[in-house]
């Protein structure tokens, strides 16, 4: 009579690389809200120890330039100034988060490495800790607007100036979605983070922060040409917070370019973190 030997055991099967870990990442990490405000607050705190004025250096250099501009534009180019200043004003302030957010989000990981390797915390932390900061810069710099807006308020007042708020949100869910996925591309290929500030750059001056599409000279096929920039999908990030900001009119389709990115740029960053997620840990 012949005895069957067992057959050994299958493997267990990870799950490392699966979506569900990707997600449950997300969710601890907004579960440790404690850990990253407080190290967001104190990133702030650190960067200006020893400073009386603090990071209100950053308001009054924002301040500086946003004047310094519309002074500029409404000289030689003859724009009304009431209208160019809070324009400006707006965009450098929420050029600034953007491409803080591209920017610093791209070494995320790398300027963490030791928390990342000593702390066994969700990766997630690190890039709400990044975005907490840059809301709290940003919330500095709200301050010129406000200060803007009283000097030359909006020549019409309306409820759909609120939009600002639902905007602002989409700004902030942008940011943690451009931290996760540059993060992690940046963390394997350093070549990126320096690609990045070039490209940030160009993009500075391709997109109408500084300036309006109706500063624009109206000649002939002047205005079919300006319109490309409307190419650039930072121009409609953009101008879905400023318009509601400076009481200019809405345009629907600025939001679902702006929310049609969002949903492609979060798919994007879920697959990147299903597959690379838990190398990141290796690669700092």
């Amino acid at each position: 009579m012949s005895v069957t030997s067992p057959s050994p055991a299958a493997p267990p099967v990870s799950d490392a690389r699966t979506l569900g870990r990707a997600l449950k990442d997300l969710r601890d990490g907004f579960a440790h809200r404690e850990l990253w405000l407080e190290l967001g607050w104190q990133d702030v705190k650190q960067r200006y120890r020893r400073s009386v004025i603090g990071p209100f250096w950053i308001t009054i250099a924002t301040g500086v330039m946003a004047a310094s501009l519309a002074l500029l534009w409404s000289v030689l180019l003859g724009a009304n100034l009431r209208t160019m200043l809070p324009q400006v004003t707006v965009g450098l302030i929420m050029w600034n988060f953007i491409q803080s957010s591209i920017l610093e989000g791209s070494e995320v990981f790398i300027k963490n490495e030791g928390l990342i390797k000593q702390l066994p915390a969700p990766l997630s932390v690190h890039v709400y800790r990044l975005v907490w900061r840059q809301v709290l810069f940003l919330l500095h710099n709200i301050a010129i607007y406000v200060v803007v807006i009283i000097a030359f308020p909006p020549l019409h007042w309306s409820f759909s100036m609120l939009l600002a708020l639902p905007a602002f949100a989409l700004l902030v869910l942008n940011a943690a979605w451009v931290t996760m996925f540059f993060g992690i591309l940046a963390t394997r290929y350093r070549d990126i983070a320096p690609l990045l500030t070039a490209l940030t750059q160009l993009l500075f001056y391709a997109t109408p922060v500084v300036w309006s599409l109706d500063t624009v000279p109206k000649t002939h096929g002047n205005a079919e040409r300006a319109r490309i920039v409307e190419i650039n999908p930072l121009y409609h990030y953009l101008e879905i917070i400023r318009a509601p900001m400076i009481g200019k009119e809405q345009h629907l389709y600025h939001w679902l370019i702006v929310i049609g990115c969002t949903l492609v740029g979060w798919v994007l960053t879920m697959l990147l973190m299903k597959q690379y997620r838990s190398r990141v840990a290796y690669w700092v």
